[in-house]
């Protein structure tokens, strides 16, 4: 039997051979992580149990607090911040269930883009095609479990930034509603907005690490029945742009999703979405609060911030007060608006983004094509943050390159959509 220790230590090796140019993880926790694995080894040994992620290998994105430890969120303006005084809420929550965290990984600068680049601390190469980009901005999470480095990683997700990884390196990603887990000790990107959130090669596996982080019992899922499901198709400027490949996958799931008694429908949300792109002209949401967040050191560490992103937050800094809060107080009654328009299915259904993961190379050389790029690759999964609902990312089967399915669902509706993934989950798996 292949223990927890054994485990580690095979991961722990395959890192130690590529030290000299590790991207994926931004710092190791050795020491801590044998500890945590020998004893949940020992408790296995004794017949003892602290849960369902009792023994699994966990990574962290590089903005959750770590006792002791400086949390630099990617940037190197923050290296010289004072250590966290003690761990994130979500890593108190994933330790006391025994979960063996072996290290934190990289991610964009701030956390402040969908396709994971980061000139101060390198970008990953997605684990399929390392010449690709890995989705952002928790890139160093798809890539570590992806790669089999961790069994589930935590990352976070303001505009998509846990579904796009997700999809780009052929796993799970799952986005819960906001502020269902506590973001205490997270360094912020967009308070409004973030949400924290697994990855991982299962839905079930995403299960138990949101029931956990989210302070709830960790439950084996109930797959829901396909027969009768009720699956609305926003076609329209979601669509649009849509990359061949990803087309053809999603029509394919969609045919058979169909042959089981799902009910599919184009269901319209076209009016919503360009109400709160009227709403955000100024600028988004996330930029706006960002540039707050970060002002203190938006003009006297200017070089020291990732170009990319000092644009936008320098520009966003800009709006004033006035515009935010009629902006916010837009967004609710768009938020109420989308509820009612999606009380009458069960879930959204689209690509997870509307292109394979592009190659990384012409986005580091081209300006407007990165920009360019990142407005495409968020477009579809930012609007589950913008109404403040929940969804999921599920990879495709039998795709020349990862190709993401995303569901979204009604704020609150979190484990039912989580057991509606594993329903569909298994069908594409038959």
């Amino acid at each position: 039997m292949t223990t927890t220790r054994d485990k580690l230590e095979m991961v722990l090796a395959r890192l130690a051979a590529r030290a000299e140019d590790e991207r994926v993880f931004m710092g190791l926790y050795p020491e801590a992580a044998r500890a945590a694995a020998d004893a949940a080894d020992d408790r296995r040994l004794a017949g003892v149990s602290l849960g369902p992620l009792d023994g699994m290998l966990v990574s962290i994105k590089d903005l959750f607090d770590v006792a002791g430890e400086v949390t630099t969120a990617g940037s190197i303006v923050l290296r010289d911040a004072p250590p966290a005084a003690k761990d994130a809420a979500i890593v108190s929550r994933l330790r006391q269930a025994g979960a063996v965290i072996l290290g934190k990984t990289g991610m964009v600068e701030f956390a402040f883009s969908g396709l994971g680049l980061n000139p101060n601390y390198g970008t990953p190469g997605n684990a399929v095609d390392p010449a690709r980009i890995p989705g952002g901005s928790s890139s160093g999470a798809g890539v570590s479990v992806a790669e089999g480095t961790s069994e589930i990683a935590i990352g976070s997700d303001t505009g998509g930034s846990v579904r796009i990884p997700a999809a780009f390196n052929g796993v799970v990603g799952f986005k819960p509603t906001a502020r269902r887990v506590p973001l205490d000790g997270a360094f912020p990107l967009a308070p409004s907005l973030d949400s924290i959130g697994p990855l991982a090669r299962n839905v079930q596996h995403c299960a138990l690490a949101d029931a956990v982080m989210a302070g709830e019992e960790p439950h084996i899922l109930d797959p829901y029945p396909l027969a009768g499901l009720r699956i609305g198709v926003p076609r329209g400027r979601l669509f649009a742009e849509t990359e061949g490949m990803v087309e053809i996958a999603f029509e394919k799931t969609l045919g058979l999703l169909g042959r089981t008694g799902a009910r599919i429908v184009d269901h319209d949300i076209d009016d919503l979405l360009r109400a709160m792109r009227e709403a955000t002209l100024h600028a988004s949401i996330a930029a706006i609060e960002a540039a707050e967040i970060h002002a203190d050191w938006l003009t006297t560490r200017a070089e020291d911030i990732d170009p990319r992103v000092h644009h936008w937050l320098v520009r966003s800094s800009a709006v004033p007060a006035h515009i935010y809060l009629r902006m916010m107080r837009r967004r609710r009654s768009l938020i109420e608006a989308m509820d009612r328009r999606l009380a009458v299915v069960d879930v959204l259904a689209l690509p997870t983004t509307a292109i394979t993961a592009p190659l990384m190379a012409p986005l580091e050389a081209d300006e407007v094509l990165y920009n360019d790029a990142d407005r495409l690759i968020l477009r579809n999964t930012q609007m589950a943050n913008q109404f403040d609902l929940t969804s999921v990312s599920l990879p495709l089967p039998h795709c020349e390159r990862p190709v993401g399915l995303m569901l979204v669902a009604r704020h609150g509706s979190d484990r039912r959509l989580l057991e509606i993934a594993a329903g569909i989950e298994a069908l594409l798996a038959s």
